[in-house]
């Protein structure tokens, strides 16, 4: 699958911090949470493991909640694949350091799933 492939590929990118900034640059947040949103379930895994790499950066974080990632990884942390569910509870860990972004993922009822 062409795009598991592509989102694993920034996954592994996304460890290094000048490359989450130049993933997030290019779209790639958008293009990955709308990827762990509707995308296959491998697409949904690897897409959410890219955006738990990319919440690692703090602006990010604020980039991943205004594309509507924090609803998107909720959903995988409940009903997700073991993968998915280790993959987005690692992106909602990230992003819960994040004060605001707390009161978000609290909001829309992430505090159950971490």
């Amino acid at each position: 699958d062409e795009k598991a492939d592509v989102a694993a590929t920034l996954q592994e990118l996304a460890r290094d911090d000048e490359s989450r900034v130049v993933i997030a640059a290019a779209g790639g947040v958008e293009v990955l949470v709308a990827l762990a949103r509707d995308g296959s379930e491998m697409q949904k895994e690897e897409a959410a493991g890219t955006l738990w790499n990319l919440s690692a950066n703090d602006d990010l974080k604020v980039a991943i909640a205004a594309a509507g990632g924090i609803e998107v990884l909720i959903a995988l942390a409940r009903h997700g694949t073991e993968g998915q569910n280790d993959c987005a509870t690692g992106a909602l860990w990230n992003l819960s350091l994040n004060e605001d972004l707390r009161v978000a993922i609290a909001a829309a009822g992430g505090i159950e799933v971490l």
